[in-house]
């Protein structure tokens, strides 16, 4: 088999050895096949129905990068058909759950102490296990009521071994598959390995817990959990406990006293700030990381994922809505071109693209679901790959929209939006934004103003070297021009510091 020609190193020779048995045990050698990796063997075309069925138990087996890969090909409905789609979204992390025996060590070398003097109370019996970490519960010494998220020991090598692994055969498929370099095998692992280092070191979701606490600190309906720095390292993340129902369905939360319809509203309230306004949002907002709470309030859990919006893409996703709200293909097919991965496209196939998708789901209500579903299939026909940054918060989208679907089937995210403009505007307006906005402009023209002596110089120079081939009408023109551009760079100036002197 050509993936034992992967170039490795001796530490990842053992790796390399399970995972040929891993695919080979789940049937997965005409797979390779058709990434060009093993072409002698078998025929590419002939690949068994349940091909993605025994690819995503494949993954699972493997472990967590694997499944990582797979929920990141989950969102690639601009490549994958359908039923490929299906399978990698049913992938899950669960995991055997380990005898707190086999934790003590890494939990007592990241608290300095054993858990049991650390906490007040602590549980040994863990609450929920995952292929990367293991949950249980405890009391801190005042009452408060926390989770200890635990990383598997050993768990680290292993992930590493295989996101090199990854990398040398995302490289061998992109020598071989002209499709696999058209869609950036490479780059995706790359981002791959990227995010799932991040994931690995728990202070980083205690930041992403931190910083969305902040960006909602205003809005009662959104929970945070606190987390816990004292007892917080990269293999233990420690926060408050948080005891809710999972926005799964309209009669748990009706027996719960919480109103589905309020949390449906909320919910598209606070996925639209997090997309639109803050431009950092939860990357994976499936029911289990979501909690509902007495007062109609939502809890944000497992805060590993979080994706970012530029102002640009805020701004582009701002016009594919409207474009949709409004009928207007021109401008969807323009915000398309701009998130396309590629630039060889010709601008008929966006606006065929966005022609059909104006016809089928223009001027009505605005179900992202539904709007999404046919936008990859059209994709996909047209050849077109979206930037993988879209990706994320497509995925995301499509995943709030579900829920907030099934707990109110006639949410409609048209009034969420309406709702959002006023928001939108305001934080345009903000005056921190115009502070940082001015004073950035400040500093710029301070450096031109430092620059104007010796522009001025170096321009009568010029001038007096040409006096002789241009005209004197020639010399006071450019004389204009030039003292224009100095008088409005020294208003323009004033102006900067007078605004950023006002709104600091």
């Amino acid at each position: 088999m050509l993936l034992g020609a992967l170039r490795v190193a001796a530490r990842d020779r053992t790796r390399l050895s399970e995972v040929i048995a891993t695919t080979s045990r789940f049937g997965l050698d005409v797979l390779l096949a058709r990434l060009g990796l093993d072409p002698a063997r078998h025929d590419p075309d002939a690949l068994p129905f349940d091909l993605p069925a025994r690819t995503r138990q494949a993954m699972e087996a493997l472990g967590p990068v694997w499944v990582k890969l797979g929920q990141i090909l989950a969102t690639r409905a601009d490549l994958l058909p359908p039923e490929w789609i299906a399978e990698f979204e049913r992938l899950h992390s669960a995991a055997p759950r380990l005898p707190f025996a086999d934790l003590r060590e890494q939990v007592e070398a990241a608290l300095g102490e054993p858990p049991e003097t650390a906490f007040a109370r602590f549980d040994s019996e863990p609450l929920a296990a995952a292929s990367i970490a293991q949950v249980h519960r405890a009391a801190l010494a005042d009452g408060t009521e926390v989770v200890l998220k635990i990383r598997r020991p050993g768990i680290r090598p292993v992930m590493e071994a295989d996101l090199r692994l990854l990398a040398e055969l995302a490289a061998m498929v992109e020598a071989t598959n002209a499709e696999a370099r058209r869609y950036g095998a490479v780059r995706m692992v790359r981002e791959l390995g990227r995010d799932i280092l991040e994931e690995l070191d728990f202070s980083n979701e205690g930041r992403n817990a931190d910083r969305l606490r902040e960006d909602f600190a205003g809005d009662a309906r959104v929970v945070v959990p606190t987390i816990h720095w004292a007892h917080t390292s990269e293999t233990l993340l420690v926060m408050d406990f948080v005891e809710g129902v999972p926005p799964r369905n309209a009669a748990t939360l009706r027996q719960a006293g919480i109103d589905p319809a309020a949390i449906a509203s909320a919910g598209a309230d606070i996925v639209l700030d997090m997309t639109l306004i803050n431009g950092r949002f939860h990357g994976d907002p499936h029911p289990g990381n979501l909690l509902c709470l007495p007062g109609n309030r939502i809890a944000m859990l497992d805060l590993g994922l979080i994706g970012h919006v530029s102002p640009r893409r805020r701004e582009e996703v701002i016009a594919f809505t409207q474009s949709i709200a409004n009928s207007d293909p021109a401008l969807l097919a323009e915000t398309l071109r701009n998130w396309s991965q590629t630039d060889d496209i010709p601008s008929e196939r966006f606006q065929s693209v966005a022609d059909r998708l104006v016809t089928r789901h223009g001027g009505g209500a605005l179900r992202l679901a539904a709007i999404l579903g046919d936008i990859f299939p059209v994709l996909r026909e047209e050849r077109i790959v979206l930037q993988p940054d879209m990706l994320l918060l497509f995925k995301a989208l499509i995943t709030i929209d579900g829920v907030l679907s099934g707990i109110q089937p006639d949410f409609d995210l048209s009034a969420a939006l309406r709702r959002a403009s006023s928001r939108i505007v305001e934080a345009r307006l903000a005056p921190e934004r115009w502070t940082r906005r001015a004073a950035a402009l400040a500093l710029e023209l301070d450096r031109l103003g430092d620059d104007l002596p010796r522009l001025i110089r170096a321009t009568t120079r010029k001038l007096e070297s040409e006096q002789a081939a241009v005209t004197t009408d020639g010399i006071e023109a450019a004389i204009r021009t030039g003292a224009g551009w100095i008088a409005g760079a020294l208003a323009l100036s004033g102006l900067a510091i007078a605004v950023a002197m006002r709104l600091g």
